[in-house]
């Protein structure tokens, strides 16, 4: 059955990534302006010759062809702004860091998030419960180009104990991580942290975990084996969207602390008009999306036995 679900959904994300592609390849072409628009006129000729060197001047359902065919070969397509480099290699070269980066903060959120969620269910309207939330609200409320530069004047510029900028590849090391991390996990850890606490508080009013205390069990056994096992299933549905969202979302992050992430590559390519980089990186999100929102479906069953695989 387990077997049967997972070759399935695999299926399924054929077409949900054709679909996705096929929508953004005619959006962006119909988008007003281009790549090689520019407030300087390029002269005629010039134009089409670099129209010829890119297949532009065919018909859009022969370059949709031929860029459906150039992606099933894993090629997607040259830079028309980054010259004698291919999308290939700009998001190659990018993509790991914003992964590194998403993947820490991301543990981060999930770990503190999970923490504040437990501690203030379990001392409901008392103040570890007050002060989580309040800590919550900030960092639902506080946008994350005010909270970089928050950290980086108290820890960079006064306490001298943390890099202001850079990348682990710097002198710094390891330690460029770390502002950068707890800026991107801020808002993550906010909302965990409450939606951990209201399925905790959930979960604790059901009739089984009742049941549980009138068998004589420990609080603490019922507490790990059985409130926490079925209130997680609401946050391990959010962590998919959550790990796409934390890389896409990345841009602000990147730029105040100039880590050199996909983030700047994506609003480059956005502002440029340049097609295939725009392309290339709607589709590495969207597969990151798509494949997270997969794994999170088979984790989530793995908790929760009472889901039938149909």
């Amino acid at each position: 059955m387990m077997a049967r679900f997972i070759i399935r959904r695999l299926l399924s994300i054929i077409p949900t990534m054709f679909i996705i592609v096929t929508l953004s390849f005619f959006l962006i072409r119909f988008a007003p302006g281009g790549p090689f628009s520019s407030e300087k006129k390029i002269p005629e000729a010039v134009l089409q010759n670099i129209l010829k060197k890119y297949h532009m001047d065919e018909p859009l359902l022969n370059q949709y062809g031929r860029y459906l065919q150039d992606i099933l070969r894993g090629d997607l397509g040259p830079s028309f702004r980054y010259q004698d480099q291919t999308v290939n290699e700009l998001i190659g070269a990018t993509m790991p860091t914003s992964i590194l980066l998403g993947s820490f903060a991301l543990a981060l959120a999930f770990l503190l998030g999970t923490l504040a969620g437990i501690t203030s269910a379990l001392r409901q309207n008392k103040w570890p419960d007050y002060l989580s939330m309040s800590i919550a609200v900030i960092g639902i409320s506080v946008p994350l180009f005010v909270i970089g530069p928050v950290l980086q004047l108290v820890f960079a510029m006064k306490l001298s104990w943390l890099p202001t900028s850079g990348w682990i590849n710097s002198r710094a090391g390891w330690k460029t991580i770390i502002l950068p991390m707890i800026t991107l996990a801020f808002p993550y850890f906010a909302y965990i942290a409450r939606l951990s606490r209201g399925s905790i508080l959930e979960v604790l009013r059901s009739d089984y975990i009742r049941t549980a205390r009138a068998k004589g069990l420990k609080e603490s056994v019922v507490i790990v084996k059985h409130v926490l096992k079925g209130a997680m299933l609401p946050v391990v549905s959010y962590l998919g969207p959550a790990f796409s969202g934390i890389i896409t979302g990345s841009v602000v992050v990147e730029t105040v602390f100039l880590v050199p992430g996909v983030g700047q590559i994506f609003v480059q390519s956005a502002l440029n008009r340049d097609y295939t980089l725009i392309m290339g990186d709607i589709i590495v999100y969207s597969a990151i999306l798509v494949v997270m929102n997969f794994v999170v479906d088979i984790v989530y069953g793995l908790l929760d036995p009472r889901i039938a695989y149909k």
